[in-house]
């Protein structure tokens, strides 16, 4: 099969594409005759030599993707071949078969290509855990979504929005603040014009917001902490800024909030499988009323796929971007 692989860590130009021997479905686990994978941050990461893949997993870089089962391993049911498919894998996704275990494996929302499935795994697993479960939110509360023009922004604002919430999101132009207000944001902030602390206040008159979903560290900790309401909770997903500073943290004592995260690659299959569980429960049903649709903003060749990653880090995209092999 044809693959990208990581020649040595480094700039977009270290993928390159090779020739692999397929992979083979082990007990549980089906394999994927791929139509399309996406881009995400930790692949970027994965490239430049941030984030090792587990010590059981493909280097081959990838998270998510959508297709076809071309085979079953022992064990399987609820699945046959040819069934088309949505997967989280811990790796493996820049190439034409890849495995998944079957817990990990969704099946494709009716109306969505496989390109706008393949951009379902990665991101609704991330917005749903951190979101709903760590962060706790329920309807009539305020999320504050950072890069929410993000495959992750763009996720949370139409899952939370859907499900009561009322989203405020930041986003750093006017273009994508329009497309985050477009997607169901009830307020998107310009970072570069507003103070999004200032109009968290303003916009919950003063009480602050519930939940902050955040990938961006650095000192948005301690601004994060001056936005959150009582009881609030923050949750990090990434540090594109860094994962240190400097925390007064008087306030999250006095206004008693929760400071959580998580990753999800490292978590087992049995958790994915539960994420899955709930997705498929609570928002497949929103995505195949169309209530919900990931937003694409380009697709590769599997050839390109340096060029997919350099738009991934010039941040200028809105949504995801997608690799077809």
């Amino acid at each position: 099969m044809r693959c990208v692989e990581i020649v040595e860590p480094g700039g977009p130009e270290v993928l390159v594409v090779t020739e692999r021997d397929r992979p083979t479905a082990g007990p549980d686990e089906v394999l994927i005759k791929v139509a399309a994978a996406d881009v995400n941050r930790p692949d970027c990461l994965q490239r430049q030599g941030n984030y090792a893949p587990l010590t059981s997993v493909t280097d081959i870089p990838g998270l998510e993707v959508a297709g076809d089962i071309a085979a079953v391993g022992d064990g399987v049911q609820g699945w046959s071949v040819g069934d088309p498919v949505t997967a989280l894998v811990a790796g493996g996704g820049y190439a034409e078969y890849v495995t998944a275990p079957v817990p990990q494996c969704l099946p494709i929302p009716d109306g969505l290509t496989a390109v706008e499935a393949a951009a379902l795994p990665e991101t609704f697993f991330t917005v749903w855990t951190n979101v709903f479960e760590r962060g706790r939110l329920k309807a009539g509360e305020t999320l504050l979504v950072h890069g929410g023009s993000s495959g992750i922004g763009t996720t949370a604002i139409q899952v939370a929005s859907r499900l009561g919430a009322q989203v405020l999101a930041t986003a750093g132009n006017d273009e994508k603040c329009q497309a985050c207000v477009d997607l169901g944001a009830a307020r998107a902030v310009n970072y570069r014009d507003e103070d999004f602390v200032e109009v968290s206040k303003d916009f919950t008159e003063g009480r602050g917001v519930d939940v902050i979903l955040d990938m961006v560290g650095g000192d948005y900790i301690q601004r994060n902490i001056k936005a959150l309401a009582t009881e609030g909770r923050l949750v990090n997903i990434a540090f594109l800024q860094g994962s240190k500073a400097e925390i007064n943290f008087m306030p999250v004592m006095l206004k008693r909030l929760t400071m959580t995260g998580s990753t999800l690659r490292p978590q087992s299959v049995q958790r994915k499988g539960e994420i899955a569980q709930a997705l498929r429960e609570k928002v497949w049903p929103m995505i195949a009323a169309g209530e919900v649709k990931p937003v694409i903003h380009e697709t590769f060749a599997l050839e390109k796929a340096a060029a997919a990653h350099r738009l991934m880090e010039s941040s200028t995209h809105i949504g995801k971007i997608v690799l077809i092999p």
